[in-house]
């Protein structure tokens, strides 16, 4: 492989542009979780707190998960627009299924780990103990 070719392999790998990377930037992923999770609709500034994601960033992703229909405008409530998880979404309700299967997996390898380690535990507390006394 050239070094030209190593560049363009390298520039499109990296391109921001592939639809991973517009919908899993981080601003993206905590919306989606945070309106995926409660199924009301929010204002650009509530969903900003309550998601921890900067004003700015909240804007932007707004627009990307607006374009992407994995959210959508509900209302307008004085100077606000409402918005919320896009529940009538094929995408999104893949998504939905994405994440819950996602968060089932996590659950799993907790529980069996913890399972793990009560046995552990549990085997510790009941080996014999032997006491070699010298006579």
């Amino acid at each position: 492989m050239t070094r030209k070719q190593e560049i363009t392999l390298h520039d499109t790998q990296t391109d921001p542009n592939g639809p991973l990377e517009r919908l899993f930037g981080v601003a993206n992923a905590k919306i989606l979780d945070f309106l995926a999770i409660h199924q009301y609709d929010y204002s650009k500034q509530d969903i900003a707190k309550y998601s921890r994601v900067s004003m700015r960033h909240t804007l932007r992703a707004i627009e990307q998960l607006e374009k992407l229909d994995l959210i959508k405008f509900t209302r307008k409530v004085g100077h606000s627009h409402m918005y919320k998880y896009n529940t009538d979404s094929k995408a999104a309700t893949l998504l939905d299924r994405f994440m819950t299967t996602i968060s089932l997996q996590e659950c799993k390898k907790i529980a069996f780990q913890e399972l793990t380690e009560q046995k552990q535990v549990e085997e510790q507390k009941t080996e014999p103990q032997i006491m070699i006394v010298n006579a």
